[in-house]
């Protein structure tokens, strides 16, 4: 028999997040394209992302076929947060208080599931791209990054919006993660941890 989950932030009800996700409002709309493989991620980082941001949507999918309606939502000009040739550091976009605020679009998946999403939905690839600052350590101590500057999704949205929404803090919306992380920590034994996981 499955264990009672939360229908909010999915998790066991004993381990429910809810209490610590905060509504935060942002200027920059946040559109996050979550694959399917990703839905039952005991780390679903997108989710508590979205619970957390009053301005930001998560859909899930491989295929989005009302895209071009999404992204031509008015009032906002489209950019895809993913590394790539052309791709412009966020600080650029920062500051442009005159234009139009920014939609931005954040694929959630391994790398290689990211870059399904963006050969399926051939639209994103004609968004202009932009990054974060290279060399962002991700706090999930749980895991070794892929590569260098890899982040969690919902590390990434936070880094995104202190670059572009500057002085505003987003650090609140990190609350519900640090608290994941420690619960798989206490669960799997903090000498387990330490000896597995912990970095010298």
């Amino acid at each position: 028999m499955s264990r009672p989950h939360c229908p909010r932030c999915t998790r066991p009800l004993e381990h429910c997040l809810c209490a610590l996700i905060p509504q935060l409002p942002s200027r920059t709309r946040v559109l996050i394209l979550q694959h399917p493989s990703e839905v039952k991620h005991a780390l679903n980082t997108a989710r508590l992302a979205a619970l957390g941001l009053c301005n930001a949507e998560l859909r899930v999918g491989e295929v989005f076929e009302d895209l071009p309606a999404v992204l031509a939502k008015p009032g906002y000009q489209a950019h895809l947060l993913f590394p790539g040739e052309g791709a412009l550091p966020l600080p650029s976009l920062a500051g442009q208080d005159a234009g139009l605020p920014v939609l931005l679009v954040v694929p959630d998946g391994t790398w290689r599931k990211a870059r399904k999403l963006l050969h399926c939905n051939p639209l994103l690839a004609t968004l202009p791209r932009v990054t974060l600052a290279p060399g962002l350590q991700s706090r999930y101590r749980l895991r070794k990054a892929p590569e260098p500057g890899a982040l969690s999704t919902i590390e990434a949205v936070v880094a995104a919006l202190q670059v572009l929404e500057a002085p505003t803090s987003f650090e609140a919306l990190l609350k519900p993660f640090e608290a994941l992380i420690e619960g798989q920590i206490a669960a799997m034994g903090e000498d387990t941890f330490r000896r597995n996981h912990q970095r010298d």
